[in-house]
Parts: structure tokens; sequence; C-alpha cells
């Protein structure tokens, strides 16, 4: 089965005109956007969260919590083949960067101070992400991952 992912290329002039300026900021310069003021920080609905750059999927509403730090919080991720963990020095202190594996895209910040059943917290900027609702996750070529919401949300 191939990855449909794999072979993703980015045009960087391209990006500017498909992201918005934030987006481009967050995903291509490693920004961070403000706490409490992104898209889906508190968001609730039912679905996955895909790399607005590749549509690489991330995350699932069903690992998300609510971290009190004013961006979207997950335990984990959908499945680590599409993350990738690199360290980052740019604060005063070292922290571990979630990037997306086939777009390189900057997603946020992972730190081991999650809930169980993992213990981490990947602190996501909303601007690296799109929403994909559970209902059309088959319309939009993610029906595989429609099996996420018949499992138990804790294994």
């Amino acid at each position: 089965m191939t990855n449909p992912f794999e072979n993703f290329k980015k045009d960087p002039e391209l990006l500017k005109n498909d992201l918005t300026p934030l987006q481009y900021q967050v995903t291509q310069k490693a920004g961070t956007e403000p706490p409490f003021q992104n898209e889906y920080w508190d968001h609730k609905a039912d679905g996955i969260y895909v790399d607005i750059v590749s549509g690489e999927p991330l995350f699932a509403s069903i690992h998300k919590f609510d971290s009190g730090t004013g961006w979207p919080s997950f335990y984990r991720p959908i499945n680590e083949q599409y993350i990738q963990l690199k360290s980052d020095f740019d604060l005063w202190v070292p922290r571990t960067e979630v990037r997306s594996r086939y777009a390189d895209s900057h997603l946020g910040h992972v730190f081991n101070d999650g809930p169980l059943p993992t213990g981490m917290r990947y602190c996501i900027n909303s601007a690296s992400l799109k929403f994909i609702k559970k209902e059309d996750l088959a319309t939009m070529g993610y029906g595989e991952l429609a099996a996420l919401f018949a499992q138990d949300v804790n294994k």
C-alpha cells in the first residue's frame, strides 16, 4: 500500500498563496499563534485534525483534552508515522518540537505533563491544522480513520 503523503513536495511561493499569513508563519517559520485566540483551542466536535499543508492525518478529537494552555492539546497522535520530533533550543529551556513527517510543517511542541494513558501533551497550533468532521471522513479520503470513533478512547 502506498503512502499518499510520502512524496509530498511544497513550493514556498505557492504556499504563500494557499495559506493565510498566520498559517504560513506557524507552519513554515515555526511561529506560535496567541493562546485562547485560535480556532481549535476549545473545539469539541468529533473528527480528525490534519496538516493544513499536506493533509497528513495527525490528531483525533477522541485524544484531545483541555490542558488550560489555550492551544489544542492531545495526549497522542493518530499514528506516529505522520509525526516527527526535533530538539528545539530556541527558548531558554530545551523543548521537543512536533512537525509533520512529509510536509515538515511546524505543528507545536510536546511535553511530558499530559494525562493518562500516555502522560504526553501535544500542544499544537490551530493554524497548522484543518479539521475534518467524523461524518466527512469517507468523502474526504480518510474513511479508514472512522474506526477510531468506535474504539475505546484510552487504548
